[in-house]
């Protein structure tokens, strides 16, 4: 069992006391939000077994098999395959999709033949991997997340009552509805810059009052009001009015698989997913935005999003099912004085309390205590149980 230390990321949209709260460190002022428990090479966990610190990565390529499994090698080749983190949302993040297996297989293999360069600023593909992941809320959490059906959403436009924006509400009466989404967005990332600041502007300021009255869709203009105080005039602001608005609570988790267009917007939450890099953008960041590209990934589909509850696992967690092979995210409510939960060996697990205090032991009689927010790597084919008062939640490949 190894203690991990991790990396707190800067991002300027971080919380500056959220992730500082939870690690029970002095906030710097500056912006802390998310940290990564893993081996990404961006910012791998360090580990010390007695020759000093080392990264998990190195520590992983060492030893495939016996850090991993055999078979999680043999499925995901010799690297973790999931990346946990915690996210500390203050401002929004920008909006975004990611690619299917195939669709990340060849975009990597088309900007590699072409020579551009990991680091640069207009590279889509990271690595050739697709990106799915589960968003788990430890405070209620703000998100968009999918399309809404577009009659819904016409009707959300209308009501802003900005001439400029109904030529979009017509269109997503059309059918079908893939072409009248697939339309509209593409109009909107396409549209002569300055007249869809001023689109922005008016829409934003439309959104801010009908977030003060009552109606069906109050949560979702307050929502897309304040992320156009954070980003004025950008047109990812109206490509976010496409999406469900959506709240999770403590507990509740977000599965987001390939091409489903999503935000997150404010709280904090337990992230876990594949171990990749590939995100193509929408809107609402400076970043490269590369509308051909990410047409091509986008699932024009409206969507209705599925809030997962935690379901009951026979090891005694509470597992978030979703059908992603490269993870599965459960979480232990620990109780003074109940029996140790046995962790399953086969496979490699990080743990990371998040209230309480935890204990690992291993079966050659070793021990670890982890306080709130603390985490620890457990090797493949390494026998441990946990117990404690406290929640822990526990990453793994799925099986």
């Amino acid at each position: 069992m190894d203690r991990l230390v991790n990396t707190v990321r800067p991002y300027a949209w971080g919380s500056t006391t959220a992730i500082p709260e939870l690690l029970g460190t002095p906030p710097t002022g500056e912006p802390q939000a998310e940290l990564w428990m893993g081996a990404h090479p961006a910012a791998p966990s360090r580990i010390d077994r007695g020759a000093g610190a080392l990264p998990l990565g190195e520590a992983v390529a060492a030893d495939p098999e016996g850090e991993l499994g055999a078979d999680a090698v043999r499925r995901f080749g010799p690297r973790l395959p999931f990346l946990l983190k915690v996210l500390a949302a203050a401002d929004p993040l920008s909006l975004q999709v990611h690619p299917d297996p195939d669709q990340a297989r060849a975009g990597f293999a088309d900007e590699e033949a072409r020579g551009i360069r990991l680091d640069a600023p207009h590279r889509n593909y990271k690595d050739a991997s697709h990106k799915p992941e589960l968003i788990c809320a430890l405070t209620p959490f703000d998100g968009l997340c999918g399309f809404r059906a577009p009659d819904a959403t016409a009707e959300l436009l209308a009501a802003l009552d900005v001439d400029s924006l109904k030529p979009y509400a017509d269109l997503l009466h059309a059918h079908p509805e893939s072409a009248a989404l697939r339309e509209v967005l593409t109009a909107v990332l396409s549209a002569e810059r300055t007249a869809m600041a001023e689109t922005v502007d008016r829409a934003a300021a439309a959104a801010g009052r009908l977030a003060d009255r009552d109606g069906p869709h109050r949560a979702a203009y307050a929502a897309y009001a304040s992320i156009a105080r954070h980003y004025p005039g950008d047109p990812g602001v109206i490509a976010a009015m496409l999406l469900n608005h959506i709240r999770l609570q403590p507990g509740e988790a977000l599965y987001l698989g390939a091409g489903v267009p999503h935000a997150y917007l404010e709280g904090l939450g337990i992230e876990i997913m594949a171990n990749s890099d590939n995100v193509l953008r929408c809107g609402l960041t400076p970043k490269h935005v590369d509308v051909p590209e990410l047409l091509r990934v986008v699932r024009f589909e409206a969507t209705t999003p599925a809030v997962l509850r935690p379901e009951a696992d026979v090891d005694g967690s509470e597992v978030y099912a979703t059908p992603a092979p490269e993870f599965r995210l459960s979480r232990y409510a620990l109780a003074a004085g109940s029996p140790p939960h046995p962790l399953d060996a086969r496979t490699a697990q990080i743990l990371l309390c998040t209230a309480g205090t935890a204990r690992l032991r291993g079966g050659d009689g070793a021990e670890l205590t982890l306080a709130r927010g603390e985490s620890a790597f457990v090797r493949a084919g390494e026998r441990a149980e946990l117990d404690g008062e406290g929640s822990v939640f526990r990453a793994t490949v799925a099986s």
